[in-house]
């Protein structure tokens, strides 16, 4: 990341990771090997990657002297002087304009849930972040939007598309899982400091995030292992053969409440992904089952 320009980094490619959930509608409406769902799949990714990256911008630009006192956050570059204010305000405005222009290009539906999702973040940004659990519940919605524009996405060629209410409360959960997770080690590794760099912090305790938590992980599972059995997924698939992908589900819920609360990380939860081993096969091999399931002959 430190040898990328400042700019690029303060957009936080890293965590573009997150807009992969654009590609879930294409995935499980079997459109993956179509060129024309494909593509609109893609464009829909860059789409939520430059408005993510906006909403970055601004929300360093808001925290600029919070940031400064935070022992992470103050390399980045806007805290750490490498990128200007002034610059930093003209590249938000150039990539939110883009991202406007490419979610209008993809259609009406699509560019509704796109400004919902900007909204809905920069609501966050200046003013949800400092309300205790409408700042995670607030995250949460975020992921449960790209869902539903990963939908929105292939509906002018795929007009009967449908998004199952289950995988649609097992996105939203799991997003408050890893949330919840975020909040915990904030507290746990920055200790005394942490009611400095987020103001929030205050009104948690360890001991109700980690309740919090294993509900949501439960709710999670469980929303997922019904989602693989109920009969429209069934009847869509041809087979009951996703609730094969349950165990991978499982695994990688019990690996990250592993590594929040025995290695204490999770801080931020792109960077174990990325970084953990054993997370990343797993999630590769649930995403191999699945393509298994959805696209070979039967």
């Amino acid at each position: 990341m430190k040898s990328l320009p400042p700019l690029l980094r303060a957009l936080r490619p890293t965590q573009w990771t997150k807009n992969g959930l654009l590609f879930a509608g294409a995935l499980f409406a079997h459109g993956l090997t179509d060129p024309g769902i494909a593509l609109r799949a893609v464009l829909g990714f860059v789409c939520f990657c430059l408005l993510s990256g906006g909403v970055y911008l601004a929300n360093d630009l808001r925290d600029l002297e919070s940031d400064r006192l935070h022992p992470v956050k103050r390399h980045r570059p806007l805290a750490s002087g490498e990128l200007s204010p002034g610059m930093a305000w003209t590249a938000l405005t150039v990539v939110l304009v883009g991202a406007c222009a490419l979610a209008w290009f993809l259609g009406p539906t699509f560019s509704i849930t796109a400004v919902v999702f900007l909204l809905v973040n920069l609501l966050y940004t200046f003013k949800l972040k400092n309300v205790v659990l409408l700042d995670v519940l607030s995250i949460a919605m975020g992921f449960v939007l790209r869902a539903i524009a990963g939908v929105e996405l292939i509906r002018p060629l795929v007009p009967d598309v449908q998004l199952s209410p289950w995988l649609l409360m097992c996105t939203f959960f799991l997003a408050l899982f890893l949330g919840f997770g975020k909040r915990r080690q904030e507290i746990v590794v920055h200790q005394e400091r942490a009611n400095e760099q987020r103001a929030v912090l205050r009104q948690y305790s360890v001991e109700l995030i980690d309740m919090l938590d294993t509900l949501c992980a439960g709710t999670t599972l469980v929303s997922y292992a019904i989602y693989t059995i109920w009969p429209a997924t069934v009847a869509k698939v041809g087979s009951e053969g996703l609730l094969y992908t349950v165990p991978f589900v499982a695994y990688g819920l019990f690996r990250y409440l592993w590594i929040v609360r025995v290695r204490v990380q999770g801080e931020d939860p792109s960077q174990v992904l990325l970084q953990d081993k054993p997370l990343l096969l797993n999630v590769g091999l649930w995403a191999l089952v699945v393509v298994l399931v959805l696209y070979l002959p039967r």
